[in-house]
This record gives structure tokens, sequence and C-alpha cells, in this order.
């Protein structure tokens, strides 16, 4: 064999191991929103006719702590509350949630809660009335 063919053929060899070797580029609709997102999103998002944003957050955390979660950051100038909790009946499987308290008036605040469970997102719907039912009774022993 000649030496450029060989040359050539060890040239080909180079360029399609380099082609094998670049990481996959992601979809271009990767973060595009989807219906499931914005019906999800209406599911974890609610408004309160309450003006105190510090007054809204304790009362996420006070419904967070009823529910059985253990705080695990609170900031309130961001309007932020994570929590965590062992999920029955086993205790080995872990629900996290994200809270985040924002003003949507000067007289309401607005609360969106976005759980997981063992890293996968929970999407059901009474999930989240769940949580709101909890939060509007601590709202509502906050206030008297």
């Amino acid at each position: 064999m000649k030496p450029e063919n060989v040359a050539g053929i060890l040239a080909a060899i180079v360029l399609v191991l380099m082609q094998g070797c670049t990481a996959p580029q992601p979809s271009p609709d990767l973060l595009a929103p989807t219906e499931a997102q914005v019906k999800i999103r209406s599911a974890q998002t609610r408004s309160f006719d309450i003006k105190d944003r510090q007054m809204a957050m304790r009362g996420v955390i006070a419904a967070l702590q009823d529910l059985g979660f253990i705080i695990e950051r609170a900031n309130e100038p961001l309007g932020l509350v994570t929590a965590a909790r062992f999920a029955e009946p086993n205790f080995y499987d872990v629900i996290g949630v994200t809270v985040t308290v924002r003003p949507e008036t000067e007289a309401r605040m607005m609360v969106r809660v976005n759980a997981i469970y063992n890293n996968k997102p929970i999407e059901d719907p009474k999930v989240y009335q769940n949580f709101f039912a909890t939060l509007e009774r601590a709202l509502f022993i906050n206030k008297n």
C-alpha cells in the first residue's frame, strides 16, 4: 500500500472518530412552553387577599410544617421557601417542594408551589389543591 493511501485512510479514521466525540445537541424545542406546562402551572398557582409578603411567607411555612415538611430554606426578600419530607408508607421516598410568594397587586399575593417526588415532577392537580387548602387554613389562623 502506498504511503499517501495510508495517510488518507488515517485522516478519514481520525475524522470519523472526532465526529463521534461531538456532544449531542439538545432539541431547539427544549425550553419551548407546552400546553401541559401551562396547565400544570395553573394548578400550582393561587392568589390570596393578603398585603404583607412576610405574613404570607409565615403562612406558607406553617402550612408546610402542618403537612410534615422540614423547612430547608426560607428567603423572605426573594419570597422563596424550600422544604422536604419522607413519603409514606416506605419513608425512603422523598417529596421536595419549592414555594414562591410574590406580589400580584398591592393587596394580593401570588403563591406558586412546585413539588417533586423522588426527583420527578408531581403533575397531579389534587396534590396542589391539598397544599392550597392547608395554606388557606394557615393564613386564616395567622390573621386571627
